[in-house]
Parts: C-alpha cells; sequence; structure tokens
C-alpha cells in the first residue's frame, strides 16, 4: 500500500489533525514523566477528539481520529528511523 492511498483515506480537513497530533507527541516525548509506551495511546485519542470535535461523531469521523493518530506516530517513527539510518552510515555500522 502507498502512502497516496492512506493519505486518500483521511479527510483533507482533518490534516491539520495529523499536524497537531505530531507536535503533542514531540511534546510528550520530551516530558519525562509521560512513558513512552502511553504516548500513542494519548496521541490517539487526542486525535479521535479534535476529529469528532471538528466535523461530528459519525462512526466515520472517528475512524478517521483514529488514522490521524497513526500516521502522525507512524511519520514520526518514519523519520526517526531515516536519522538512525543516516548515522549509521555515517559511523560505518553495516
Amino acid at each position: 500500500m502507498e502512502w497516496s492511498a492512506i493519505l486518500n483515506l483521511i479527510d483533507p480537513k482533518l490534516f491539520i489533525v495529523v499536524a497537531a497530533c505530531w507536535v503533542l507527541g514531540y511534546i510528550l516525548k520530551q516530558t519525562p514523566a509521560v512513558p513512552n509506551w502511553s504516548i500513542v495511546f494519548i496521541v490517539t485519542s487526542f486525535a479521535t477528539g479534535f476529529a469528532v470535535w471538528m466535523m461530528g461523531p459519525q462512526p466515520e469521523i472517528i475512524l478517521q481520529g483514529i488514522l490521524c493518530g497513526a500516521v502522525s506516530v507512524y511519520g514520526y517513527e518514519f523519520i526517526k528511523g531515516i536519522k538512525g539510518a543516516k548515522e549509521d552510515i555515517q559511523d560505518g555500522v553495516k
């Protein structure tokens, strides 16, 4: 599955939710009192609530909120993986 297929599942009005989740996740990651395992649950709950607040309580909107949270967490992990790979290449690790 390609990114374009996933992005077609998210209503364009909800891209702001993805961006807000990314920021929230970054802030939570920097907060020592928040365990790493809980960040995905907090971000997904926030995304679902924000999407429902923006577009109303409908099953499709709840699913899109969950998808927004998932895309933001995956996006963060993807970027983190790329940075780690670049560091490994620079250090000569195979």
